[in-house]
């Protein structure tokens, strides 16, 4: 059995399960997602353009179709054998789905910042050569030109704008100091093995804050140990090695981030909840959740320098927070008190006990009501 990961390399999520493949040592090949795999391959199997997308093939005469990155994890995860990103103890189990989810969704705004703010002309080059290899470098660029609009004026969503860079630059900082502090006595988040959450960190810090130059280079100024843990997650490396530390500890840097993760990134979780809920209630039959729900007051930045903008909101983040709810959910005893305790310990105990306004489900590729 093997695998085509559909991708490239400019891409954020493209990043994530490219590592993922490596350390899990299954074979795959890459395929570049050009105009032409874009019509050929991606819109008749997902119904949208979207990337990556992997194809397994498992001996079925389409393969098996997968497009969000979580679950192409736990799709590979499921399909082959060896050890798992996913630490079998309790609290390194729930902060590794916590992280997952503040990478692949809140780490996504500094990304798009340093991107469009930063590394524009290089990113509109790269646009171009992927969506058209064939074309010269000038036709290229202008090829590229409406890609490059949208992406670019998308960043207005996730709440960046002039208001904000500063506080944007300063909770990246902030986030950047407290992985180079840990990084120092560990490999990994959670010892020597990367985690699910290490690579929910991987796309974001991999595709544009290292790989574009102008950000890059402030990675590689401001936290030379993150810059050199994101060449290692992403790289081909010891496919299956390492272990998880002892005890379930949770490494302090590791605390820093979760409580990153509370204050900036969870009230937004809760807003959109309360979103999710009143637009349930008006569409009761409606399966399928818009990738925006309105727009809302947003807090964004870390300690003092913490701004209130204008933010779309957006429900796709709530399916990965119920991954979090459903472990904690699936705990009691002793192990239920654990995860409950660390809740508490970064500010996150208004998870204990939280449940969305009805369950979601991804279907046909797309966020749905279960």
């Amino acid at each position: 059995m093997s695998y085509t990961l559909i991708g490239a390399p400019v891409s954020l999520y493209t990043g994530k399960v490219r590592g993922y493949l490596r350390w899990k040592n299954v074979p795959f090949r890459e395929e570049l997602a050009t105009r032409e795999v874009y019509k050929q391959v991606i819109l008749p199997r997902v119904g949208w353009s979207v990337i990556p997308v992997v194809i397994h093939h498992d001996g079925s005469p389409d393969g098996v179709t997968l497009q969000d990155t979580t679950e192409i994890i736990d799709h590979v995860e499921q399909a082959e054998p060896g050890p798992s990103v996913y630490p079998d103890t309790v609290r390194q189990r729930l902060a590794a789905l916590i992280l997952e989810l503040f990478g692949d969704e809140w780490m996504v705004i500094p990304a798009m910042h340093y991107r469009w703010i930063y590394n524009r002309d290089f990113a509109h080059r790269e646009f171009g050569a992927m969506q058209n290899p064939h074309l010269s470098p000038d036709e290229q660029w202008a090829a590229a030109e409406k890609a490059v609009a949208f992406f670019s004026g998308s960043i207005q969503g996730l709440g960046v704008n002039p208001d904000t860079y500063e506080a944007i630059e300063g909770a990246y900082e902030a986030f950047l100091a407290a992985l180079e502090a840990h990084l120092g006595e560990q490999d990994f988040l959670f010892g020597s093995r990367p985690s699910i959450a290490d690579y929910g960190l991987l796309g974001p810090l991999y595709a544009h804050l290292l790989r574009d130059p102008e950000s890059g280079a402030i990675m590689r100024r401001l936290a030379p140990r993150v810059a050199a843990w994101t060449e290692r997650c992403h790289a081909p490396q010891e496919a299956l090695s390492g272990t998880f530390l002892p005890d379930d500890e949770i490494p302090a840097g590791v605390m820093d981030i979760l409580r990153m993760f509370a204050a900036q990134q969870l009230p937004v979780l809760l807003d959109t909840a309360q979103a999710l809920s009143a637009w349930g209630e008006a569409h009761p039959d409606e399966v399928e959740i818009p990738r925006i729900l309105g727009f809302h007051k947003a807090k964004i930045g870390h300690g003092e320098r913490v701004v209130e903008t204008d933010r779309a909101v957006i429900p796709y983040p709530l399916w990965m927070l119920q991954r979090v709810t459903d472990f904690l959910a699936s705990l009691q005893g002793e192990e239920r008190a654990a995860a409950e305790e660390m809740l508490r310990s970064i500010g996150a105990e208004i998870l204990i006990g939280f449940r969305l306004p009805f369950r979601l489900t991804r279907s046909h590729f797309k966020l749905a009501r279960a």
